[in-house]
């Protein structure tokens, strides 16, 4: 008995150590949201909802749908399937030959610093067979020197999955492994002629759907992969230490170069600069997110235990006011 009271004092001391987030300022977060062209929102607080606007409507995520892809990897790695840390010709024979090709890992596939050219055309839906037109890019940068975002470096992916599962396929392994257990059903995969799903982008989830991922993040990666597997996502790279495996982070804040991460995406990769990159110097370092177009977001602070989606069609949404907002933090 005496062992379990001091558990339970425990526990309530754990749950008063976090930092309740001010109505006030979620609502302010959800004002501002919706100004600039916000659809749904939706606040999280230790399993608390403290706000929820239009949070049951499905809304395109874009490049959100990436993330659940990684997780596949790091399932596909807890299932000894693959490594992270192989080269990429061992599953594909013909990038053997090509002696940059040769030196790429999986892992710098699903970090866009393999140095593989990004091929946006491959978002078309008819466009062909992707997979065979990823795996025939060109190499632009040598591996692991530059942070080339694209669709080209995760349809080479598939292809590595699709040859590592024999005979299963990455939709059903996905399915089975990552979005079942998260409670989720199958998604919109926009497949080309020849049966390839899109990683990169595509799917469609409501706003209660997405935060789902961050209740995985907070539960430190149950029930899909470990605390270990979940962490290689928060690692960042030489070429860009705010991204990895579908994840943007938080880690250079309060002393990093803030700026919009979705606006830097928008030129060549080679004017593009990621040194020392913070989506909000006020917001804490421990903030992850997922980024997609037209102002997409999924946002998780595990130090506060805060879950925070917010969907949008566009418009000029900044992620460092919003989070300033959100979080009392705002210079006048």
């Amino acid at each position: 008995m005496k062992r379990l009271a001091v558990l339970l004092l425990f526990l309530a001391a754990s749950a008063s150590a976090i930092t309740s987030v001010d109505p006030a300022a979620v609502s302010a977060a959800a004002e501002y949201s919706a100004r600039y062209h916000g659809v749904s929102f939706l606040a999280i607080q230790d399993r608390r909802t403290l706000l929820e606007q239009n949070a049951k409507t499905p809304h395109k995520i874009y490049s959100g749908t990436k993330a659940f892809w990684n997780l596949a990897a790091l399932a596909a790695v807890e299932d000894s399937l693959l490594n992270l840390d192989e080269r990429v010709g061992d599953t594909i024979t013909s990038w053997r030959s090509d002696p940059r090709k040769a030196q790429v890992t999986i892992r710098q596939l699903l970090d866009f610093d393999s140095g593989l050219e990004p091929q946006f055309f491959l978002h078309e839906t008819q466009s062909g067979d992707r997979d065979a037109a990823a795996m025939r890019a060109r190499m632009v940068a040598e591996p692991g020197k530059a942070f080339i975002y694209g669709p080209a470096a995760l349809q080479v992916f598939h292809q590595a999955l699709k040859g590592k599962l024999r005979g299963d396929s990455p939709i059903h392994y996905l399915e089975r492994r990552v979005l079942h257990r998260l409670g989720l059903r199958s998604q919109r995969y926009l497949a080309d002629p020849a049966g390839n799903p899109l990683l990169a982008t595509g799917w469609i989830l409501t706003a209660r759907q997405w935060a789902k991922l961050g209740q995985l993040v907070l539960a430190n990666g149950a029930p899909v992969v470990s605390r270990n597997s979940l962490a290689q996502c928060w690692r960042g790279t030489t070429a860009n230490r705010a991204f990895s495996l579908g994840w943007w982070n938080n880690r250079a804040a309060p002393n990093g170069r803030e700026f919009d991460f979705e606006q830097m995406l928008i030129p060549k990769w080679q004017n593009q600069d990621w040194r020392d990159a913070c989506l909000c110097r006020d917001a804490p370092s421990d903030l992850v997110a997922c980024i997609g177009s037209q102002g997409q977001r999924l946002y998780v602070i595990p130090s506060l235990q805060l879950i925070v989606v917010r969907q949008g069609n566009g418009g000029s949404f900044s992620d460092a006011h919003f989070l300033r907002l959100l979080l009392g933090r705002e210079r006048r």
